[in-house]
């Protein structure tokens, strides 16, 4: 097994998901309300950035390897999950909304399988679509781990909450869209 610097990223984004949802299970004395919103935000938020440094780091530098290509998507999936698991149980994110992007992780990653099993794992390759519900859930999942006013100002929880309905939706519409490319090849007489 070949560990290479886009590897260790993702590897280290694998590691920074329990650290997301653990500091809000740390005691009050240790660190107060407002700081367990700003260091899980922090956290996410630099998961998030080596989730797209590393997969162009490993193209520019070509050390793309087939447990990267696989473990790339995974520690996606697994921060977003955690990451919802946490704001559904902070009473910051609505159950259908959760259930919705969880629900489409785990469909999409099940119809990858089996596309890959058939040889028509092209069809279903990641595109743009994808690609824009990523990035938006990226972005609204930390403004809801943040929670707080910006700068006094800025209501992030309302912005977060705005863009994480964006992102379903965007969620529902991809799931849609790879679902209606994969229906001919799904067909079990091949």
């Amino acid at each position: 097994m070949s560990i290479n610097v886009a590897m260790w990223l993702t590897w280290a984004r694998i590691a920074m998901i329990p650290l997301v949802v653990g500091v809000f299970y740390l005691p009050e004395a240790w660190i107060g309300g407002q700081w367990k919103n700003v260091t899980a935000c922090t956290l996410f938020t630099v998961a998030a950035v080596t989730d797209a440094f590393d997969g162009w780091y490993a193209r520019k530098y070509g050390m793309i390897t087939r447990l990267g290509a696989f473990l790339d998507p995974v520690a996606d999936k697994l921060m977003v999950c955690a990451a919802l698991i946490v704001l559904l149980a902070l009473d910051r994110v609505d159950a259908f909304v959760a259930l919705i992007i969880i629900g489409r992780e785990i469909t999409i990653s099940a119809l990858r399988e089996w596309m890959a099993q058939v040889g028509a794992s092209a069809s279903v390759a990641v595109n743009w679509l994808g690609k824009m519900k990523t990035i938006m859930q990226m972005v609204a999942i930390p403004l809801l781990l943040y929670h707080d006013r910006l700068f006094g100002v800025i209501d992030v929880r309302l912005l977060g909450t705005v863009m994480i309905y964006v992102a379903a939706a965007l969620t529902v519409y991809s799931m849609v869209y790879y679902l209606r490319k994969a229906w001919p090849h799904l067909d079990e007489r091949r």
